[in-house]
């Protein structure tokens, strides 16, 4: 596999620069990555840098904490897509999970899901499974699968722990196997990322894209 096909080239530092992103987005044409990650103040100057590559441009929304209103995540999807995002990496709303307030959980999911479908992208939602207890995944996978997003991701990579091979197994175990995985969150050498493909990972998210794929 060449590996550069599952990477999401990613920068969501909050000291980014537009030399930083035109930085990545060149990176991500030359070695052919899936996709760039970028803040949602910079999904402009990547569209336009990337315009007429096959590079997908991605976001996120509701980032990192995942504990705006529904309403404000779902126009932040809106403005994300109008603005030429191809993908949103949306985090679910961890208080509402740790409370088990599971119909807000799922409203708040359907919501961005429909959102994003509506305009014909794709919707990745990000759990933060470092933060989450085995019961609490589960019961999100089955919300995921409900709803029919389209990837689930491991983590955001600024809270708790990122992406380990056993969460990746374990959301396989339980999603839909039409929803893919991408696992995210620390993952910064080739023998990682072959793991976490091998667990059922189908996307890495990763500041270290080159680094990766330019190293035996």
């Amino acid at each position: 596999m060449e590996l550069a096909s599952v990477i999401d080239h990613t920068i969501l530092r909050p000291d980014c620069t537009p030399e930083d992103i035109q930085i990545l987005c060149q990176e991500a044409k030359k070695y052919s990555f899936v996709a760039v990650c970028v803040p949602p103040y910079f999904v402009k100057n990547a569209v336009r840098i990337l315009d007429e590559s096959t590079v997908k441009v991605a976001t996120v929304v509701g980032f990192p904490m995942g504990y705006a209103c529904t309403p404000a995540k779902v126009e932040e999807v809106k403005r994300a897509v109008e603005e030429g995002a191809d993908e949103v990496d949306v985090v679910v709303n961890i208080c509402a999970v740790k409370n088990k307030h599971w119909s807000y959980v799922k409203n708040d999911i359907d919501s961005m899901a429909m959102a994003t479908h509506s305009r014909g992208k794709i919707v990745k939602v990000i759990l933060e499974t470092g933060l989450l207890t085995e019961e609490e995944i589960k019961q999100l996978c089955e919300i995921c699968n409900q709803v029919g997003v389209n990837f689930v991701k491991t983590s955001t990579g600024m809270n708790g722990e990122g992406a380990t091979i056993k969460a990746v197994q374990f959301l396989r175990e339980h999603l839909d196997d039409n929803i893919k995985i991408k696992a995210s969150g620390g993952i910064r050498d080739k023998a990682a990322t072959e793991r976490f493909i091998e667990a059922g990972a189908s996307r890495i998210g990763t500041s270290a894209g080159i680094q990766i794929i330019s190293k035996p």
